[in-house]
């Protein structure tokens, strides 16, 4: 299906891409702790508003 060119550049692309998103996250996390204290509460708020619509739309089937 693939040859092993492709699977070689493959695996070299996802460790790459992985080391750059590590590296960027290290680089930001100062400011990642000013701006986005609160983030909790927005992610749990979503999970809520997405459990309620689901189990509204259960109960009216």
């Amino acid at each position: 299906m693939f040859t092993s060119g492709q699977k070689i550049f493959a695996v070299f692309f996802i460790i790459a891409f992985i080391l750059i998103m590590v590296w960027s996250y290290r680089k930001d996390l100062k400011l990642h702790k000013i701006h986005y204290k609160n983030v909790f509460v927005i992610v749990l708020a979503i999970i809520l508003v997405i459990t309620i619509f689901t189990l509204i739309t259960f109960s009216m089937h």
